[in-house]
């Protein structure tokens, strides 16, 4: 039970007396007789207020216009107006000594006449005196004075598909009702002087509970809006109590003599009788004496306060309607109650320092949250001046997400109010408005506190409870010195990077960094291994070494299956070997096991693992002292040597970089650098390799014999036998002339004339036999010639006797007609015919008689060649352009020396004239 005395008293009201609307500020006087008023929303777009005197009712508008219309012949004693519809129901009397009459008005809107009544029902009440009504969409109510109440159910406003009947019986009248839905369930509250029911209409047999054993005075009950959650108020001359429809709930203690209970948007209205005035009415009567004094007070039951108390004469009723209280008295005056607004409100809440109640009146109002957390800094900055910093954090904190963070922060800055801070910060990361800085500063708080719990609770909270930025914290931890703190936020919220850098650098714990990266994906785990591979190979070599190997074939990280769900199977998840090689710099060992696991498992590995590899075996072999186990490095380079993957290029410096002779000379012989080889023998004074390097690749080079032979004639040692070979295999293959042969072997001071004596005789041996076989040639070309030219003078200067007897063609008997040449052949005619391809040609002579002319032709051809650019050439400015262009058009090619006729002048080839007479141009212009 609330005490009333307890409760402040504000002034949220403003009490005016209603006036004319104009320039003249009279009073509105309302006509007198009044005994009944409701007000409520029609189907109009403005309310009415409804008054009834003499069987009249009068609307009263907004503009403060009265319209009377006839609603009875006698008299009108209630009057209720649906609140949801433009519906009036009224009750009166047309004659003395009749049943009272319940009518159904609707009131319809006629722009010229204003709001027009229509009847739409009439009935009559029978055998008791009428009381109270009640109204909802589908059931109307009536209380008499002998504690009934009737419930029709139907349409209100038709008289067809309506149901009546007795929902109530009892001794004491009723003095109250209201209906109450909530969802799908109607309640019917019904309050007499001694008692308090509630019904279930939603339920078929209306089942009925006694709510409490006192009631309450005529007009001494409503029903609280939905904020109060429907509930059923009844005032008494003592407490104020609150129903629910199953039990009665709180109650108010407010003294004094109840006239009036209303409840409008919050506030419950009471008129209290004076309690010095003495009760001169009777029950139902509103008849009272001029000298009776009645308090309105307006209660906030919400927030425990009085709203506005004031003082008034004689009140007929209390009414809401256009966002105003409308209070009538009975001498004819109409006032008006006024809200404040809710800033006005607050402000004086603020003047009294009232902060609690003016957030709780801010709550009622609705006010939006930016209202709300301006109350709630005014609260927290008013605690913050007063020393109270723990309360002033705690309203500070509800101002999260209106009010600029900065704001607070800079009050609690100071190392005593750290703690505070602290709290203002979770909050603040709790509701995920935190940044950067934010968390970087809570952090620090923890740290300063030295708060371990703390700090553990806010890195291990749930991502639903607390959200910051992971990546700031880690490095304010590992700044700190909170190594473990950070490697758990790290590896929780898979920030790889920075956890293998605090595990590396930090923690130093390798073997955890290695574990953890061969639990990552791929990309993650390459990235990780270039980054900090030459660290973990230093200090876990076997491990890191394992690690690779599998990261360059086919990768699959360790441990749960989580990471390994993530691989697609159809990926080829291999990182290049070959960029791993500097992991390995000072490793050898493992870098020898790594290079032979990729060429054995990837035989397509990139160059560089089988450059690396084959250096390594060359530094193995070179360095080895063991004849046995230096026998096997050679082999081992050898085959490596022997693989398609290596590079002839780099295997060649690296074999002459370590001097490794076998890998050498079969790289040259390889790509078939034989001229190498034999150098290579020769820079080694390697005489009998010489030979031999001679012997087997002269005949596909055959200089390498003339390089002997100069190599061996420079030699001051004595190289007779060598030599000697050298000059046979020459003179077999005639691959030098002699007289440079001799002058080759004159720089050898050691060389006799016997080492070439043999040669230079069968030189000179073959020399003669030539020029003996060349004169025989000539002499018979000589007779060749002097015989041809007899017969060409023979045919010139006497007669030709033809003797032939067979053709030349088919040697058959010779038939006229035939055909004879000078050169006795002779053919038939039909033979010559056939086979001739000209007249005036021998066919057996032709093919020879066209070699010749096609010879002397192209010579011909050339010799006007020659003339052609030879005249160009000197008449050219540039030669060097004209000889340029025809070497464009292939002039300059080889050509075949053709051989100059007998008896004619020889002929040189076109390619000597052509260079001859570019050699003289040349030297003319120089």
């Amino acid at each position: 039970m609330a005490a009333f005395l307890q409760w402040r008293k504000f002034v949220f009201f403003d009490k005016e007396v209603v006036k004319e609307h104009g320039d003249t500020g009279k009073n509105v006087v309302l006509p007198s007789g009044i005994s009944a008023c409701d007000s409520g929303r029609g189907h109009i777009t403005f309310f009415n207020l409804l008054l009834h005197m003499d069987g009249k009712v009068w609307l009263l508008t907004r503009s403060l216009q009265l319209t009377p219309f006839q609603a009875y012949k006698l008299r009108v004693t209630h009057l209720y107006q649906l609140k949801q519809h433009s519906i009036l129901v009224s009750v009166g009397q047309d004659e003395h000594g009749i049943n009272p009459l319940v009518s159904v008005q609707s009131l319809q809107r006629d722009s010229s006449l204003g709001v027009v009544p229509w009847c739409t029902r009439e009935s009559e009440l029978h055998g008791h005196c009428f009381l109270i009504l009640g109204f909802e969409r589908c059931f109307s109510l009536t209380g008499f004075t002998d504690g009934s109440v009737v419930l029709t159910k139907g349409d209100i406003t038709r008289d067809r598909h309506s149901k009546t009947m007795t929902l109530h019986e009892g001794n004491s009248p009723i003095t109250g009702l209201a209906f109450r839905q909530v969802a799908k369930a109607t309640h019917l509250f019904v309050a007499t002087l001694e008692k308090v029911y509630c019904y279930t209409l939603s339920i078929k047999e209306y089942p009925k509970v006694e709510l409490d054993t006192h009631g309450c005075s005529l007009r001494c009950s409503c029903l609280a809006d939905p904020s109060q959650d429907s509930q059923f108020i009844v005032a008494g001359d003592e407490c104020v109590y609150l129903y629910q429809p199953d039990e009665r709930g709180p109650c108010f203690a407010f003294d004094g003599h109840k006239l009036l209970a209303h409840w409008h948007r919050g506030y419950l209205f009471l008129l209290i009788r004076d309690p010095k005035s003495p009760n001169k009415t009777g029950f139902g009567s509103r008849e009272s004496s001029s000298s009776d004094k009645q308090f309105l007070t307006i209660y906030d039951l919400d927030n425990k306060f009085i709203a506005y108390s004031t003082q008034f004469d004689d009140v007929i009723d209390v009414v809401a309607e256009w966002g105003s209280f409308y209070i009538l008295t009975r001498d004819g005056k109409m006032f008006v109650l006024q809200e404040k607004d809710t800033q006005t409100k607050l402000e004086m809440l603020f003047k009294k320092n009232l902060f609690v109640m003016a957030i709780n009146l801010a709550k009622s109002q609705h006010l939006d949250s930016d209202g709300l957390s301006e109350i709630f800094r005014h609260y927290g900055d008013h605690l913050y001046l007063k020393g109270d910093h723990d309360g002033a954090i705690q309203q500070y904190i509800r101002t999260i997400g209106k009010l600029e963070p900065s704001y607070v922060i800079r009050k609690f800055l100071d190392a005593q109010r750290i703690h505070n801070l602290t709290a203002y910060l979770q909050a603040l990361h709790r509701q995920s408005l935190a940044n950067a800085d934010h968390t970087t500063l809570l952090l620090n708080c923890y740290t300063k506190l030295k708060d371990s719990s703390k700090l553990e609770e806010f890195i291990k909270s749930s991502e639903s409870e607390v959200h910051f930025d992971v990546e700031i914290a880690i490095k304010v931890l590992r700044q700190a010195g909170y190594h473990s703190h950070a490697v758990f936020l790290a590896e929780k919220h898979m920030h790889h990077e920075w956890y293998l850098k605090i595990q590396l650098e930090d923690i130093k714990n390798y073997e955890e960094g290695l574990r953890y990266i061969g639990r990552l994906p791929f990309e993650q785990a390459e990235s990780n291994m270039k980054r900090y591979g030459k660290t973990l190979m230093h200090h876990v070599p076997e491990g890191t070494t394992l690690l690779l190997k599998g990261l360059c074939t086919k990768y699959q990280p360790n441990g749960d299956g989580a990471n390994k769900d993530s691989l697609d199977p159809l990926l080829n998840n291999k990182a290049n070997s070959e960029e791993f090689i500097p992991v390995f710099a000072n490793n050898p060992r493992e870098l020898r096991a790594f290079l032979e696991h990729m060429i054995k498992v990837e035989p397509h590995s990139p160059q560089g693992v089988y450059d690396t590899l084959l250096e390594l075996r060359l530094q193995d072999w070179a360095h080895e002292e063991d004849p046995a186990r230096k026998k096997v490095l050679q082999e081992e380079a050898v085959l490596l040597l022997r693989s398609d993957n290596t590079v002839f290029d780099k295997a060649l410096v690296l074999c002459q970089m370590h001097n490794f002779k076998e890998g050498i000379l079969y790289l040259y012989e390889k790509g078939k650098l034989y001229q190498q080889i034999m150098h290579y023998h020769m820079q080694n004074e390697e005489y009998g390799k010489v030979i031999e390097a001679c012997k087997r690749y002269g005949d596909q080079e055959g200089c390498l014999w003339e390089q002997a032979l100069g190599y061996f004639a420079r030699k001051e040692e004595d190289c007779k036998a060598y030599i000697s070979e050298v000059l046979h295999h020459i003179d077999q293959n005639n691959l030098m002339p002699p007289l440079l042969v001799v002058q080759t072997l004159a720089h050898n001071s050691t060389a006799t004339l016997s080492v070439i004596k043999d040669y230079l005789i069968n030189k000179l041996q073959r020399e003669s036999q030539q020029i003996e076989d060349d004169e025989r040639k000539i002499c018979q070309y000589r007779v060749e010639t002097a015989h041809l030219r007899s017969e060409i003078q023979d045919l010139k200067t006497s007669a030709k006797i033809f003797q032939k007897t067979k053709c030349n063609m088919c040697n058959s008997p010779l038939e006229l007609p035939s055909v004879h040449f000078l050169c006795s052949h002779s053919f038939h005619q039909h033979c010559f015919e056939s086979y001739a391809e000209s007249e005036a040609e021998c066919p057996t002579c032709t093919p020879e008689n066209r070699k010749v002319m096609d010879m002397l032709r192209a010579q011909d051809q050339k010799r006007d060649l020659h003339d052609h650019f030879n005249r160009q050439l000197r008449s050219s400015s540039d030669g060097f352009s004209v000889v340029a262009d025809y070497f464009g058009r292939g002039v300059f090619n080889k050509l075949t020396l053709v051989t100059d006729p007998p008896g004619s002048k020889p002929v040189g080839s076109l390619e000597v004239n052509l260079q001859r007479d570019l050699l003289i141009h040349t030297k003319r212009n120089c």
